[in-house]
This record gives C-alpha cells, sequence and structure tokens, in this order.
C-alpha cells in the first residue's frame, strides 16, 4: 500500500521511490546499463587457459562482491528497523520555533532503528545489554535525529571516557571472549574503578536490559537539550518515548534460552507485527525545566548519569509514533542509516552536557569511516525531505550533480547564492548565552553525587524487581575471574543498598561489607515495571493441540482470543491439519520441535483424547518452562488433566474453565497480568 504521509506536499516514500528498483522479470546488466550474454563463466583464453582482465563483467561483480561489507557500527551494530510517522498532539509554540512541533496534527515522516549496543552483528539479540532507540525526523526544516536508548542515563559523564568505556565491555581483546556481555573482567574493573556508572548498573542489571520486545521498551533522549522559542527563550528539555503496550521484559533464563532458539527474536517481532498490521506505537513526551530552575534540584540537570524524576518533573505528552512499514532493504536502509545527535532543526539546540559534547564529534566521524567519505547524507535513507544548497563539491561517493562555475561564499557570478537566511526566515541560530570560565580539564563538583539517584533507582523497584537485580549482579560477577574486582564491585555498591551488596557478596563467595548503605529513603514509582501499563494486545499464545480435540468449542475459544487482541499460534506433533473429534478439523502452523515455549507469551493446552505419549511429554514440558518463568498457562477438555499431571492445578496464573466463554474472558485477564511472581520455582 503506498504510504501517504506528507510533508509540505513531499513524503518520505515518494523521495525514496526513484531509488527502488524491482528485479523481477528483469533483464541482466551490467552497472553501467549494458546488457549480459553470460554469467556462468568468466572469459578464458581458451576453456582450460587463465581469466582475461579484459572481462568487465567479471571485475565489476567480484569488486562489487568483494567491497560488499562496510565497517560495523563500533557500537549498536546489532540493529533493526521501521518506517513511521510522527502526531502531533499539542502545540509546543511557546516552547520552540521547530515547525514539526508547533500545530496539532502535523504528521512527520519518521525512520526509527533499534539495537543492541556491546555485541557484534551476528550476536544474539536478547544479551543482556542496553538498547539503541534512534528516530529521524524528516522535517520540512531538515532532519532532526533523536539519538537515544532505553534506559534514560549512561555509563559516564564525559565523552572523553567513552573509548575506556566501550573497550571495557567489549570482547577481552587478548582471546576475543565474550561476545555481547558485560559479565566479564574487564567491564567490573571499569565499573569499580569509574564510580560515576553506579546508576547505570542498577538498570543495566535490572529487567530494562532484557525487554520483551523493541515495542514494548521506553526510549529516552538521555541528554539535555534546549528547546528555543521564537522569541529565542530558552528552556531545558528532555525527551521520552513511551510505549502504549506498556514497559516489558523476559526473565533472565528466558533469555538466555530465546537466544540459542532464535537469535533474531526482536527484529522478527517487529517485522512480524508490522506486517500484520499490529503497528507498534509510542506516545512521545517532553520534561521541561525553565532556565532560571537550572540550579534548584539536588541533581546537576547537565549530568547525563542523572535522571529528572517525574514526579518532580512530570512528563508531558505531545504526540504520538507510529511505525507502519517495514524496510525494503536492510542494508541499503537500516545499514546506511547515519544518525547524529547533531542533526538539530531551528528551535532545538544542545546544553554544555560534557557527554553531549562530544557526541557531537564522535557521530560524523563515525559515519566518515563506515559509509566511505563525507557524503553519507546522499544516501536515500538519509536525505532530508526538503531541498538542501551549499557549496560542498566532491569526495567520494557525490551523487549531487552540480550545475556552474560557483563554489563558494560570498561570490557576485550567482549574487552570493546559495544564500545565508536569517532566523526569522527560517536559518538556525545557535542558543546564545554567556560562557565564563578558566580553560581546565576539570568536572563541577556537582556532578560528584554517584550513588543517590542509583539507590532511588532500587528503593524504586518492586521485590520481584530488586530479586531480579541482585541475581543478575550475582551472575554477572559470579563470571569473573578475579576474586578482587568482585570484592571492589560489592564494597562500591554497598553505598547503593548494604542488603543487597551483602546478598551479592555471599554468593560470589566474597566477603560480605559490613557497613555502607544509603541514607536515601526517595522512591519514584515511574520507574517500577510493576506500574506500567498492562494490556493482552498482541501477546502470543502457543495453543497445543492433538487429535481428537472438540473443534468446535476449541474454535471459539481461539476465536475469542483474538478478538481480544491475543495472537493464537496452533502447535502439534506435525503440521498441518489436526483433526478433530467435533466440529471443523484445524491446522497446525507449527510443530513442537519448530516452536518453544520460550518463544511464546503464554501457553493453552487442548490436547485431545488421540494424544500419544510423546505428545503429553511435548505438553508437559511447555507447561513446566512456562510455569517456571510465571507466565499464563490455560487449559481446557483434556489439557485439564496435563495440568493435574504437572501439578498446577489451583496455582496463580493457571486458568482451567469449562464453559468456553468464561474460559476467554478468566484467560485474557491472566494474559494482560503478563507475570505471576508469588509462584513457588524450583
Amino acid at each position: 500500500m503506498k504510504d501517504k504521509r506528507k510533508v509540505d506536499g513531499n513524503s518520505k516514500d515518494e523521495q525514496l521511490e526513484q531509488f527502488r528498483t524491482e528485479d523481477q522479470g528483469k533483464e541482466l546488466t551490467t552497472n553501467q546499463g549494458v546488457k549480459v550474454s553470460e554469467d556462468e563463466f568468466s572469459l578464458k583464453a581458451g576453456e582450460r587457459g587463465p581469466t582475461l582482465m579484459e572481462d568487465f563483467h567479471f571485475r565489476e561483480k567480484m569488486t562489487h562482491f568483494d567491497h560488499e561489507r562496510i565497517p560495523e557500527r563500533v557500537v549498536h551494530a546489532r540493529g533493526f528497523a521501521a518506517h513511521g510517522e510522527f502526531e502531533l498532539y499539542e502545540s509546543m509554540k511557546d516552547y520552540t520555533a521547530a515547525k514539526f512541533l508547533q500545530k496539532p496534527g502535523t504528521k512527520t515522516p519518521v525512520f526509527v532503528r533499534f539495537s543492541t549496543v556491546a555485541g557484534s552483528k551476528g550476536s544474539g539479540e536478547l544479551a543482556r545489554d542496553v538498547r539503541g532507540f534512534a528516530t529521524k525526523f524528516y522535517t520540512e526544516e531538515g532532519n532532526f535525529d533523536l539519538v537515544g536508548n532505553n534506559i534514560p542515563v549512561f555509563f559516564i559523564q564525559d565523552a572523553i571516557k567513552f573509548p575506556d568505556l566501550i573497550h571495557a565491555v567489549k570482547p577481552e581483546p587478548h582471546n576475543e571472549i565474550p561476545q555481547a556481555a558485560s559479565a566479564h573482567d574487564t567491564f567490573w574493573d571499569f565499573v569499580a574503578n569509574n564510580q560515576e556508572t553506579a546508576h547505570m548498573i542498577m538498570w543495566h542489571m535490572s529487567d530494562r536490559a532484557i525487554p520483551r520486545s523493541f515495542r514494548m521498551m521506553e526510549g529516552f533522549g538521555v541528554h539535555t537539550f534546549r528547546f528555543v522559542n521564537e522569541k529565542g527563550k530558552g528552556h531545558f528539555v528532555k525527551f521520552h518515548w513511551k510505549p502504549k503496550l506498556g514497559v516489558h521484559s523476559v526473565v533472565w533464563d528466558e533469555a538466555q534460552k530465546i537466544n540459542g532458539k532464535d537469535p533474531d527474536f526482536h527484529r522478527g517481532d517487529l517485522y512480524e507485527s508490522i506486517e500484520k498490521g499490529n503497528y507498534p506505537e509510542w506516545e512521545f513526551g517532553v520534561q521541561i525545566i525553565d532556565e532560571e530552575d537550572e540550579h534548584k534540584f539536588d541533581f546537576d540537570i547537565l549530568d547525563a548519569t542523572k535522571i529528572w524524576p517525574e514526579e518532580d518533573v512530570p512528563v508531558r505528552i505531545i504526540g504520538k509514533m507510529t511505525l507502519n512499514r517495514n524496510v525494503d532493504n536492510v542494508f541499503a536502509e537500516t545499514e546506511q542509516a547515519a544518525f547524529h545527535p547533531g542533526h538539530v532543526v531551528p528551535g532545538i539546540d544542545f546544553t554544555n552536557d560534557p557527554l553531549l559534547q562530544g557526541r557531537l564529534f564522535s557521530y560524523t566521524d563515525t559515519q566518515l569511516l563506515r559509509l566511505g567519505g563525507p557524503n553519507f547524507h546522499e544516501i536515500p535513507i538519509n536525505r532530508p525531505v526538503c531541498p538542501f544548497h551549499n557549496n560542498q563539491r566532491d569526495g567520494f561517493m557525490r551523487q549531487t550533480i552540480n550545475k556552474g562555475q560557483v563554489s563558494y561564499h560570498k561570490n557576485s557570478l550567482w549574487n552570493n547564492t546559495p544564500s545565508t537566511v536569517g532566523p526569522k526566515d527560517g536559518g538556525y541560530q545557535h542558543y546564545q548565552e554567556k560562557v565564563d570560565g578558566r580553560k581546565v580539564q576539570a568536572r563541577s563538583e556537582s556532578f560528584q553525587d554517584h550513588f543517590s539517584q542509583a539507590a532511588m533507582f532500587y528503593n524504586s523497584m518492586s521485590a520481584p524487581e530488586k530479586k531480579h537485580i541482585k541475581e543478575a549482579m550475582s551472575f554477572e560477577l559470579g563470571k569473573c575471574k578475579s576474586k578482587d574486582i568482585r570484592q571492589q564491585v560489592v564494597d562500591m555498591f554497598s553505598h547503593v543498598n548494604l542488603e543487597m551488596a551483602q546478598e551479592v557478596a555471599e554468593n560470589i563467595g566474597v566477603t560480605p561489607p559490613k557497613s555502607g548503605g544509603s541514607e536515601i529513603s526517595k522512591a519514584s514509582p515511574a520507574l517500577s515495571q510493576e506500574n506500567t501499563t498492562k494490556v493482552p494486545d498482541t501477546r502470543t499464545t502457543a495453543v497445543l493441540l492433538g487429535e481428537g480435540f472438540n473443534g468446535s468449542e476449541v474454535k471459539k475459544i481461539v476465536e475469542g482470543l483474538e478478538d481480544k487482541g491475543i495472537e493464537p499460534v496452533i502447535i502439534s506433533d506435525k503440521q498441518g491439519k489436526v483433526k478433530a473429534a467435533k466440529g471443523k478439523d484445524m491446522e497446525a502452523e507449527e510443530r513442537f520441535d519448530t516452536a518453544d515455549p520460550v518463544l511464546f507469551d503464554s501457553v493453552y493446552v487442548v490436547a485431545g483424547v488421540q494424544v500419544d505419549k510423546k505428545f503429553r511429554q511435548n505438553a508437559s514440558y511447555y507447561l513446566q518452562e512456562m510455569y517456571q518463568h510465571f507466565k499464563p498457562i490455560g487449559a481446557t477438555h483434556e489439557g485439564e488433566q496435563l495440568i493435574k499431571e504437572n501439578e498446577m492445578a489451583d496455582q496463580e496464573g493457571v486458568i482451567t474453565e469449562k464453559d468456553p466463554d468464561s474460559f476467554v474472558t478468566r484467560f485474557v485477564d491472566a494474559v494482560a497480568a503478563h507475570r505471576y511472581w508469588g509462584r513457588k520455582v524450583d
């Protein structure tokens, strides 16, 4: 379907159309358009002779193949993306001159790339890691890139330490182990000796680091930016993406198993959701602080290791983003997309956050290497939807064919064009502020508190979330070979929560700290996933169906679940038709060996009067995995006997019901709750 998103009479899809090609049914040519008569054999001097250099088709084909792979991103290498649109709810005219934030109802094309941070392109997607959440707005004034993460803070305060952080978290250089994991000595050595990491580590060890899907995680701009209105007045601002489906995660055992069963789980989830028309949605929110209030908080608002607690600075929802079209080609779009926090439009400006300031250099420098030179903005996915004109010329991969003899400013030959534009006519003007100080290599004392917000984060967690944090730290530190590093880390985190540090110390075989703890009692309920939106929409249910099932009643139940937004997937011991004892037969989409319980949000066991021992064993495996991972379980008909055999009757989140309508109602409610942490598991 042709996407109709418009910006000033133009759409990103229409602009990209000239670059799309469909090869099916076409004649084979070279890149210069010459038709090719032979593509099986290279040109040789005799049938058994050497290949001749004059075979231009062979040389072009092989050269292109040799250069197909561009350097992967140093971080955020493993990513997936989609197109969509952003619609404004509320005018921000009082705060910013950005045109796409002026008129409610304005729709702006967007391109969003999600990613893991530490792993290479071939790594699994369920690593315990930060997730990138980068959004390119194709506005009528140019591209605005909001290059954020699913965690609102970062490990470090100054960009000069970024190479050190990444060197520490990447595979250790002497053996290139481990891949896409922070559970090793160099990372935790960095943490212990750079204690500004404390707050981020609490997020990193929490369930936020293993999201259920891209569709169910928040996004944050991380840094403090500026809104500047038409009168030149500035406000500090932080950006938020809040998923309409709520913020949800998997448990660690699930994550490890999913990485083995389906390492493309997150990208597959996003792709299939869009293909089905279940378009992911996030509401866009801003936190705004008046400039005169910059110093009234007990933290520095420019410190990227700190949040602005939502209870202190409410998030104002001003719009919604919908992702509604998958990419046509992952390399051409997802891989070549060049994001940069320095890509802003009039009305959005920077602050003196030292981490942000360093990123403004780093991202351009990175794209020069990855994408072959200074013309990466001419790659179709990176082109703005508005025209661009300047005196930049030449360079690798130049696509624009500039006419005329003038390529400099100022000039008289072309009446000094292209010409500059004043701020009142849309020209970008940097926010003007007084800067006064000595040239120093130092950090403000207001950046020195590393533990207060880490303690606040832990205080804000529910009991299951606190348990998961302690288990995560015990696992990660348990992978460290150096006992000294393990000891340093628990001593460090005793300043966040003494009980937590003591329990982790006991688990990893080091001396529990005897003193420490935090005097911080403050909590922020908005940080706990227990308080997120919980709906059954797009949650998956494995329907275990065997020969001899009650076709009429089961069909009614499956359709009832679909009507409530749940996505049933029928699984049996073989794919294809499953014969019913009553009513119509049904089709099994998967077999037990092509699907796995960790890939589903819930299970509904039907079984059937003719199922054999092997079916019952497979169904019991599903039940045990679902139970161990605290997921909803439902059963009707012969499936109820399997619930009894597995000693799950009357357990929390286990639904059995004779009446189909009652079962649908109760099971939908169970799926909406997502997890049942009160279960006793081995």
